[in-house]
């Protein structure tokens, strides 16, 4: 299977990038991976656990890294951490080595989303909505340039979103 055939996803937590990226790699039958998985389980830490430790830099070499080893793989799904574009590398590595679908949501979906979650060390602040209003901002725009397709989440179910992507990719081989 060429590198082509990769399909990389990305947009904000709370997009559904895992839940998605899963079933769409069921649904094709390749192999999944998940970038902020991957690091926990080489670090043998979770995520906020490597924030508290190595901050935010810290945490971005170690996707950077585990990021050039698996747009490198072929036939996969992969789900990016949100801040994976952050990195012009990492756009780079995205694009050539496979199509990029960026999974769009708003603010308010996201809100609904990880209400419960504290595994997001992004998000251990008073005001989530200004957050995620302020990483939307920078975010948007990388997600916008590295994507083959753009694809909606908000109220949709996962079976519908998916169902969407295997269709728009039929038809846009």
């Amino acid at each position: 299977m060429g590198k082509a055939e990769n399909l990389f996803l990305v947009g904000p937590m709370g997009a559904g990038k895992t839940t998605i990226g899963r079933q769409l790699a069921r649904s094709l039958e390749l192999a999944f991976h998940d970038s902020d998985r991957e690091i926990e389980s080489r670090t043998g830490a979770d995520i906020p656990l490597i924030f508290d430790l190595e901050g935010e830099a810290g945490f971005r070499a170690r996707e950077r890294a585990v990021l050039e080893e698996l747009t490198r793989l072929d036939g996969v799904v992969l789900a990016t951490g949100g801040g994976a574009v952050l990195d012009a590398r990492n756009r780079e590595d995205l694009r050539a080595g496979g199509r990029v679908i960026y999974l769009e949501t708003s603010v308010a979906q996201q809100l609904e989303r990880t209400t419960r979650d504290r595994h997001r060390p992004l998000l251990h602040t008073e005001d989530r909505r200004a957050r995620l209003e302020a990483l939307t901002a920078v975010r948007v725009p990388l997600y916008r340039e590295v994507a083959d397709l753009v694809v909606k989440t908000d109220g949709r179910s996962v079976q519908a979103v998916v169902a969407e992507i295997l269709q728009r990719l039929a038809t846009n081989p």
